[in-house]
């Protein structure tokens, strides 16, 4: 294969997860519908939760890796101040359920992770990294009408678990 052909090949791996991308999400727009299977054996989906309650999708790139470690770590630690809030908190990446299972287990967290093998919902999201192999760390905040209100997309892995809690108070998410 010559030069020019590979670098088109390599681009068009590039490019082809952004084609079918939707525009990046802002406060204010519908949540995308999903329907992803947990760590827990479940298949959760947006309708299990507009008009219901809030929640939370903390996206993050691969299991095991060390950023996503201390991630998971920090959303464990921090559930007795997530706990205040009448919200679910879920860990996502484009991971297998069995391996995401895996994950959680690993490290004793009692946060559900959800698995979205395929990206779709990242895509949907706006999350599909790099060839769509992976999901960017962004986390966003649904509120029980199903709207978006705020996208994070700096999370800091050492302090994600208190800053989602921070946030859901910012953002006046209700209490239990």
């Amino acid at each position: 294969m010559t030069r020019l052909r590979l670098c088109a090949l390599a681009l068009a791996l590039v490019a082809a997860p952004a084609l079918g991308r939707a525009a990046e999400l802002k406060p204010g727009d519908p949540a995308p519908d999903f329907a992803l299977q947990s760590s827990d054996g479940r298949t959760l989906r947006l309708t299990d939760y507009v008009g219901k309650k809030g929640f939370v999708l903390a996206w993050f790139p691969k299991a095991f890796t060390s950023g996503c470690t201390e991630e998971l770590g920090s959303l464990r630690d921090a559930q007795p101040e997530l706990a205040r809030y009448d919200v679910d908190v879920f860990m996502v990446s484009m991971d297998a359920p069995d391996k995401n299972a895996e994950f959680a287990k690993s490290l004793k967290a009692g946060v559900v992770l959800l698995s979205d093998p395929k990206g779709e919902v990242a895509s949907a999201y706006g999350v599909s990294g790099l060839g769509g192999m992976y999901a960017k760390r962004w986390t966003f905040y649904v509120d029980k009408d199903g709207s978006v209100r705020f996208v994070d997309r700096a999370v800091k892995t050492a302090t994600a678990g208190a800053d989602i809690a921070a946030k859901l108070g910012e953002l006046g998410f209700p209490k239990r």
